[in-house]
């Protein structure tokens, strides 16, 4: 298990740390329906399906049955309601309410939106995550998007000192960021090492001045690594490439605030198929 905490913005943290509440309507879940599986956004583990969501009107995502396992009831602090966490991390997610005849279940998971994450996959029951930068954001996250086990990317900056960057001023380079892409991966499918191998692939990793005619320090090669074992896993790869004679730029940094880019840089080439993508896979292993 990843524990994404140093990750989540200020405001993920205000709700799965300190248990606070979204604004009702606001959560980018709340009034989304597509098949698929709804994790814990702090741990990565599977915690409602999608036919567990209906519409309730009540401003927040809302479920009649959780995935066996999952969450954790306590009452809640005021006496009154009762809170659900993950049951692995303990993330607050929202509270639980009977009695209230939506379904025939007669039960309702009012969750937050920030609590959660959402993939397309029906099956799976865990997550892992990793954070790459290699230049532009729009051709990583295209390549790794691509890659059986990869379940979500999502395209953010990452590394630097201001809040809530826009891609204007990253693009100033004086905000520290770097365009990163965000991988969540279903690990019984692959595993960090294979994602690894892929990134030293799709970019070039000797490259110190960013990526191609990118030329920035946001265009430059970073691993942004969870926990030991993912630095590990990658400065054994970054030894066997320099025993091969690569002069490796790559970075290895500490994970810190993922902040999403903005709506038109998701799924760039997905939106713009005639676009011609800047990243080609190179095989070096």
């Amino acid at each position: 298990m990843i524990n994404k905490s140093k990750s989540l913005t200020p405001e993920s943290l205000a709700i799965v740390k300190d248990k606070g509440t979204e604004v009702p309507h606001l959560g980018v879940h709340a009034n989304f329906a597509a098949d698929g599986t709804y994790l814990c956004r702090q741990c990565g583990l599977a915690l409602f399906r999608s036919d567990h969501k209906f519409l309730s009107s009540c401003g927040w995502p809302s479920f009649d049955n959780e995935l066996e396992n999952a969450i954790k009831r306590q009452p809640d602090q005021d006496g009154r309601r009762t809170e659900i966490l993950c049951q692995r991390c303990d993330a607050h997610l929202g509270h639980v309410f009977t009695g209230e005849g939506f379904t025939e279940k007669n039960l309702r998971h009012c969750v937050n939106s920030l609590a959660i994450d959402f993939v397309d996959d029906l099956e799976m029951n865990d997550s892992e995550e990793a954070i790459f930068a290699g230049g532009c954001f729009w051709g990583m996250q295209q390549l790794f998007r691509e890659i059986q086990g990869v379940v979500k990317t999502e395209v953010g900056y990452i590394g630097g000192q201001s809040l809530s960057p826009t891609y204007r001023q990253i693009c100033s380079g004086n905000t520290g960021h770097f365009e990163a892409v965000r991988v969540i991966y279903d690990p019984t499918k692959t595993d960090y090492e294979a994602l690894l191998k892929v990134f030293f692939e799709i970019h070039d990793p000797t490259q110190f001045d960013g990526q191609g005619v990118d030329i920035g320090d946001q265009y430059k090669s970073v691993i942004f690594y969870f926990n030991e074992l993912q630095k590990a896993a990658a400065e054994k790869l970054i030894l066997l490439l320099k025993n091969k004679g690569l002069n490796i730029a790559t970075q290895l940094l500490p994970v810190t605030t993922f902040w999403l880019a903005e709506e038109s840089h998701q799924d760039y080439y997905q939106k713009h198929s005639s676009a011609f993508v800047c990243h080609r896979r190179i095989k070096r292993f």
